[in-house]
């Protein structure tokens, strides 16, 4: 009696068509464990640690370790010092994510064009991003310096950009922007070229201008690309540490002091183990909160 063929599957798979269901038909736990046990120690057991020392006072020069339950977090609404890290990191997050988007949508249009070497401007484009945080940091802050650096050099002016008040926020968004810009216009020039060009050759037909054409069929279409970008870079610059610390240290005044500097802070430099571990909880939850946001809208723009 000759064995029935399933058509779906390739005629030379049939061999082995009977042993795949044992194998490969349905994912067994035993075989995810190790790297679930994996997983579960380096995020879920650090996770839940954090929240439980946030919930405690321990101070180790004095050692000090007393449970005191929600009392970091009544402490932290009303820290003046908390709410001027929130208003620093949302005002980057708000700032850099904006200015992010609106060069890399225009890049990734621009790149997205047939001319002459674009291979090369696609390569030359994404050197800022592969350079290190640390380094672009740093390099950014020659430049920044009042006396010898480029900046003042080139505007004629005589502008303290990392020690004043008002300029030092604005030129750590301004490096952020240098770097990761790149990074979005990849992005984004992967979802334009999804975009099928029989549309454009239609709208074009039809007399649509270039502007109609970008705002009825390449934003629409380019939409769940973008709340994608939106969704890398706004945790990306909600969690900002690296840049602003190595340009100002969160200075002058604590007038550039993000969420994760004043936890770094808390923790590592004050030693006040349970009311660092606080900020960092808020860290994580905002971030949470932001993720689902936009997880949410995506989906809706899915459906």
């Amino acid at each position: 009696m000759s064995r029935k063929r399933n058509p779906k599957i390739p005629p030379f798979l049939s061999p082995i068509q009977s042993g795949m269901p044992q194998v490969l038909g349905k994912p067994h736990f035993f075989f995810l464990a190790p790297a679930l046990l994996i997983l579960a120690g380096v995020t879920l057991y650090p996770l839940f640690y954090v929240l439980w020392l946030s919930l405690h006072r321990r101070l180790i020069i004095f050692n000090i370790s007393k449970f005191v339950g929600l009392e970091n977090y009544g402490f932290l609404l009303r820290d003046e010092r908390f709410w001027n890290a929130l208003y620093n990191t949302v005002y980057f997050t708000g700032a850099s994510v904006f200015l992010e988007l609106t060069l890399g949508l225009g890049a990734a249009v621009l790149l997205n064009r047939a001319f002459k070497g674009k291979g090369i401007m696609r390569s030359i484009i994404l050197i800022p991003w592969v350079i290190p945080t640390v380094v672009s940091a740093r390099m950014w802050e020659w430049m920044y310096n009042p006396d010898y650096g480029i900046l003042n050099y080139l505007f004629e002016a005589n502008i303290n950009w990392l020690g004043s008040p008002f300029w030092a926020l604005n030129a750590a968004v301004f490096m952020d922007v240098w770097k990761t810009t790149p990074f979005v216009a990849l992005l984004l020039m992967a979802g334009l070229q999804t975009i099928p060009v029989d549309l454009y050759q239609a709208a074009r037909v039809d007399g649509a201008s270039n502007w109609y054409i970008f705002k009825r069929i390449t934003l629409p279409l380019l939409k769940p690309m973008i709340l994608i970008v939106l969704i890398f870079r706004t945790l990306d610059a909600f969690r900002v540490f690296d840049a602003i610390y190595v340009l100002t240290g969160g200075g002058p005044a604590n007038t550039t002091e993000t969420l994760s500097i004043y936890a770094y802070k808390t923790l590592f430099q004050t030693l006040q183990f349970g009311y660092g571990s606080a900020i960092a909880v808020t860290v994580f939850f905002s971030v949470a909160i932001i993720t689902i946001f936009y997880v949410k809208l995506l989906r809706r723009e899915r459906e």
